[in-house]
């Protein structure tokens, strides 16, 4: 008669308690991830000083190599992201800029959408063609786009972003993950990794500006990416030259973030719809985008792929700049500042902050018009906010016009 085998001891679990569990390899008994607050580590000797340092990835050698911290953080985004392994950067840039440049030599081809960060745009439009590095742009919301975009046997890489920075256009995740020959990598920060899961749609790369929503607090800046080991250990050899080398006291607040991502995520997607209702019925407002509405020109395609429609909403408002102005100058509660994720409701000007660096072509093409708002939701009362945003609109309505 066979042994009946043991019930599994760690069944499949659910999201929220990933966030809560993942990353702890390394606590033996403590709840809280261990700082390890060096730069480097002491050697046995020769053979073990060669050991450390031609390990890949090692944990304890020099900290630009790998850190147990940061391990920890890498290691509960990859279990969030379904991935095998993940690997964590300086900041979000980091992230990017090693990814590409790991990847991609002079020669090579690049395809990207338009509705991009514009940090990530100005790399791609600046550094990489000046290494030589082709960049095709393409509307990343109209289907097929990257694959007629794509050159076989020269492109290399396809780089989308979905949701889009700022105004929230959908790229679909299936389709792109169907593409033959080059690496694909989302930047999945505005939707965070339980928000959506690129990976399994088929992507190669999730990343993401952990500084945002993962982390959650506005106290930490790193970047993540999330796939393959194999993959990442490739990107890796050459991150560790490129030298954006993550912190291990921002690799601990962000883990810290990790565990209540859940539970923030929940209440801040709860407020950006109730506030995307409120704000979309005014009379100074021409058009909110919010993943979450039924008039979102992709909602069909955000309630198929996303798991949350995330804490981000874009408000285009009747009057042009000048209406932006006045919008921010009343506004009591939410504050004026370009970053996004943090328990702090966040209203920025796209055109003169984080996309200011676009040509006047460059932000048409983005979206990006002179009465775009940007608005990171928060944590504060749902009724305190529509009281706020609804009550800067109401201040000055000859604005408006």
């Amino acid at each position: 008669m066979s042994a009946v085998p043991d019930p599994d001891p760690r069944p499949p679990r659910r999201p929220a308690t990933r966030a809560v569990e993942a990353g702890r390899a390394a606590n033996d008994r403590s709840l809280s991830t261990p700082l390890w607050a060096t730069s480097t580590w002491e050697a046995a000797g020769l053979d073990d000083a060669n050991r450390r340092a031609t390990a890949a990835r090692g944990a304890q050698f020099y900290s630009r190599y790998a850190n147990p911290t940061v391990r920890a953080f890498e290691d509960a985004v990859a279990d969030l992201e379904g991935a095998e392994s993940a690997l964590a950067f300086a900041s979000g840039m980091g992230a990017v800029a090693t990814v590409v440049l790991a990847l991609c030599s002079a020669g090579d081809h690049v395809v990207a959408q338009r509705q991009l960060y514009a940090g990530t745009l100005a790399f791609l439009q600046g550094p990489c063609r000046r290494f030589g590095i082709d960049v095709t742009l393409v509307d990343g919301s109209v289907p097929g786009a990257f694959a007629e975009a794509v050159r076989p046997g020269r492109t290399m890489l396809v780089v989308a972003e979905t949701p889009s920075n700022p105004r929230l256009d959908l790229v679909d995740l299936d389709e792109l993950g169907r593409l033959r020959g080059p690496f694909t990598v989302v930047d999945s920060t505005l939707a965070t990794p339980l928000g959506q899961q690129p990976l399994r749609h088929g992507i190669h790369l999730s990343l993401h500006s952990a500084t945002k929503g993962i982390a959650g607090h506005n106290d930490a800046t790193l970047g993540v990416v999330a796939g393959e080991a194999e993959l990442l250990d490739a990107i890796w050899a050459y991150g560790v030259l490129h030298g954006a080398t993550p912190s291990p006291f921002d690799a601990l607040n962000a883990l810290r973030g990790v565990r209540t991502l859940d539970v923030r995520l929940q209440r801040q997607a709860t407020t950006a719809r109730r506030l995307a209702d409120a704000l979309a019925g005014h009379t100074a407002v021409g058009e909110v985008r919010y993943p979450g509405l039924p008039d979102h020109p992709q909602h069909a395609l955000a309630a198929t792929q996303m798991t949350s429609f995330g804490s981000m909403l874009a408000v285009d408002l009747h009057g042009g700049r000048p209406a932006a102005s006045a919008f921010l100058d009343h506004l009591r509660l939410a504050r004026v500042a370009t970053s996004l994720g943090g328990p702090e409701t966040l209203v920025c000007h796209p055109a003169t902050s984080t996309h200011a660096s676009l040509t006047p072509a460059e932000a048409t093409a983005c979206g990006v018009t002179a009465g775009l708002l940007r608005i990171s939701v928060g944590l504060e009362d749902p009724d305190d906010l529509v009281e706020d945003l609804v009550g800067a609109l109401d201040a000055r309505p000859d604005d408006y016009r």
